[in-house]
């Protein structure tokens, strides 16, 4: 189970419903070239679709669509599925700025945050896709660390399945151990 209030220091972070469909439409609209490389459209109608859609085999309580707020203004959605395609893994399945914000760190610090929390929680790593072609896409992805591992075809689309891999968190006491017994101490 994944703590959402626990992914930003910054930010408030809360579960998107229904009642945002309009602001994540004006975000979806703004960001054009993603439109470009992706069958999605933005409209309503995939919007409340994709707040309820998982991969198969996962239940909606495993997935989070939710949004970050500075002032009540809502400056980044991301889609978060615990546990797939494996239950060490994560898997970000939107992630999508509002174009005010875009081009000032704010997003790396965001997916930074998110990464942070998820290897604290015992993740060993986070994958996405991203559309094959999509230049803005693949900058971001690759400059927060996310490794192309394979391709896939979505619907006529080809889409690049990515990886980071996360370190696995040593307890401290454990760690004292693992350097005792290696003659470190």
């Amino acid at each position: 189970m994944i703590d959402i209030s626990k992914l930003s220091s910054r930010y408030d972070v809360r579960i998107l419903e229904s009642a945002d469909i309009d602001e994540i439409l004006e975000i979806c609209r703004q960001n054009t070239t993603f439109y470009k490389y992706t069958e999605a459209r933005p409209t309503k109608e995939a919007i409340q679709d994709d707040m309820n859609a998982t991969p198969p085999g996962i239940d909606l309580s495993d997935k989070y669509y939710f949004g970050f707020f500075d002032n009540r203004k809502l400056i980044a959605i991301m889609d978060l599925v615990d546990g797939y395609p494996e239950p060490e893994i994560a898997y970000i399945g939107f992630f999508m700025m509002n174009l005010q914000y875009q081009g000032k760190q704010i997003g790396t610090a965001i997916i930074s945050e998110v990464i942070a929390y998820l290897q604290s929680a015992g993740k060993t790593a986070v994958r996405l896709a991203i559309d094959k072609g999509n230049p803005q896409s693949a900058y971001f992805w690759k400059k927060n660390g996310f490794e192309v591992i394979s391709e896939a075809d979505v619907n006529g689309w080809t889409k690049l399945v990515a990886e980071k891999k996360l370190k696995r968190r040593i307890p401290a006491g454990l760690r004292k151990l693992s350097k005792a017994a290696e003659g470190q101490i």
